[in-house]
């Protein structure tokens, strides 16, 4: 009795528009008064735009609304609203996904949102009520049709309804695609990892992420585990889109598809092996520029310009070389003080040096020129200088257990090394002060190789990677 009672007054209250306002009209159901709260629609509603002088009622009905809008006109009343989850508007009495024209209290067309063909998603999650009494004027001719429940299309008032609701709803669309997308935005930043790597992106990439959560937002998702889930395989698709250069390809993919794109491309092991591969040859094509540049013997200009930021070409487990503006002050003050002391000859056969840290090690670098023969007495020296005046630097910051490394870049191989023996004994001296010398050719082939190596064998790719490796090899 209970439910069919409840049902009941659902049913009333949703067939009068008049019901709760100073009207003498009023239905009451086991001498209980009948409003509009009675509906049971309104406490789902997300955003709300209302229009007319009757705005206020609407915001209070709509508890749980993120946002409203009052939108100006003169000649309607009433609101449009959209629900969290499309599923909303179906219950078991009707299909609320609709907006409804009301003339002078009376349904006048049940639903005009149909009219429209809108496609986008957004319409799929409307509700509304339109009130238009200036359709039916006494001066003027009655446009409703026979069944006093649609409306004579081709009338010049319903045409200017028409066309007023119509670009109503174009805004409408506009603002709930930003909302969603700032909504989205805040549900997906609360993922420590992913408000992590939002924060790292450029400004313009943070608006593409934006419209991304936005989109996966719009979906219907039945259980949180989905969304963190679509969340994560979204920004991985995000990542290899961006290696591409092609984030614009994610305006067009429609929040309906995205899940099909993560199931594509998004694949944990696949993203990895194919961002992986988008790295090696990024750095490949690295190596390459600095071969060429070798054969075109500008060798030195390009190591001093490229080295320093490609750390890398020493060692691959460098991949994110930095230094503090205040650690940088106290080394090269302190290495200021060595290079005072330097003879011309030293000083003539230096590039340059730098300072970095990296995979929680303290690097120095020095390029040598490459037309400088030196051996390793030379170089030995200077590097006890360099290496004790750092090692006194992170003794007095109190991080004298972090480690150091110095290495040396040469363009010819020590003297000593044609001795017998020599290379061996060199390279165990140099061990034993945590330094190390590489030949810049040596440091072109070794990292060549070694990235290569990975890209002609290919065993850790996914299909991604075996995809793009098909596509490459027939172009």
């Amino acid at each position: 009795m209970i439910q069919t009672e409840a049902a009941l007054k659902k049913r009333l209250a949703r067939r009068f528009s008049i019901i709760g306002e100073k009207h003498k009209f009023s239905i009451s159901l086991n001498w209980k008064i009948i409003g509009l709260e009675d509906r049971d629609y309104f406490h789902k509603i997300q955003y709300l735009w209302h229009f007319g002088k009757d705005g206020s009622k609407y915001k209070k009905l709509c508890k749980k609304i993120e946002s409203d809008e009052n939108r100006k006109s003169e000649f309607i009343t009433g609101w449009i609203g959209s629900v969290k989850e499309a599923g909303a508007l179906k219950d078991e009495e009707e299909n609320l996904n609709k907006i409804s024209i009301m003339v002078r209290g009376k349904l006048a067309q049940e639903d005009i949102l149909e009219s429209f063909g809108e496609g986008g998603m957004y319409s799929s999650y409307l509700i509304g009520e339109i009130h238009a009494d200036f359709l039916d004027e006494d001066q003027k001719e009655d446009i409703a049709t026979s069944s006093r429940q649609a409306i004579f299309e081709e009338d010049d008032r319903f045409i200017a309804l028409r066309e007023f609701l119509r670009k109503e709803l174009k805004y409408i669309q506009s603002e709930w695609t930003n909302l969603r997308n700032k909504s989205g935005t805040k549900k997906a930043l609360e993922i420590p990892q992913i408000k992590e790597w939002y924060a790292e992106l450029p400004s313009a990439h943070r608006k593409r992420a934006q419209s991304l959560f936005g989109k996966i937002n719009q979906l219907t998702l039945n259980f949180e585990e989905e969304r963190v889930e679509l969340t994560k395989h979204a920004v991985l698709a995000f990542e290899s889109l961006k290696y591409r250069d092609n984030l614009e390809a994610l305006e067009n993919i429609s929040a309906e598809n995205l899940p099909i794109l993560a199931s594509v491309i998004g694949n944990l092991d696949d993203m990895e092996a194919t961002l992986y591969h988008q790295i090696i040859k990024g750095r490949i094509n690295v190596v390459k520029a600095l071969q060429n540049k070798v054969e075109s013997n500008v060798l030195e200009k390009v190591i001093q310009k490229h080295l320093f930021d490609h750390l890398w070409l020493l060692d691959p487990s460098w991949e994110r070389a930095t230094s503090t503006e205040y650690m940088e002050g106290r080394v090269y003050k302190e290495f200021g003080k060595i290079d005072a002391k330097l003879t011309k000859k030293e000083r003539d056969a230096r590039i340059d040096l730098k300072y970095r840290t990296t995979s929680g090690k303290h690097v120095i670098v020095e390029l040598k020129r490459s037309s400088v023969s030196l051996d390793t007495n030379d170089l030995m020296p200077q590097i006890k200088k360099y290496r004790t005046a750092l090692k006194k630097i992170l003794r007095e910051l109190g991080r004298d257990n972090e480690p150091v490394e110095m290495v040396c870049v040469i363009g010819k191989e020590l003297k000593d090394w044609k001795e017998i023996d020599g290379e061996k004994e060199s390279i165990e001296q140099f061990k034993a002060v945590d330094a190390r010398v590489v030949r810049y050719e040596i440091l072109l082939e070794n990292a060549y190789k070694a990235y290569q190596e990975y890209l002609d064998k290919g065993k850790k790719a996914g299909r991604i990677f075996e995809l793009i490796n098909s596509i490459e090899s027939s172009m």
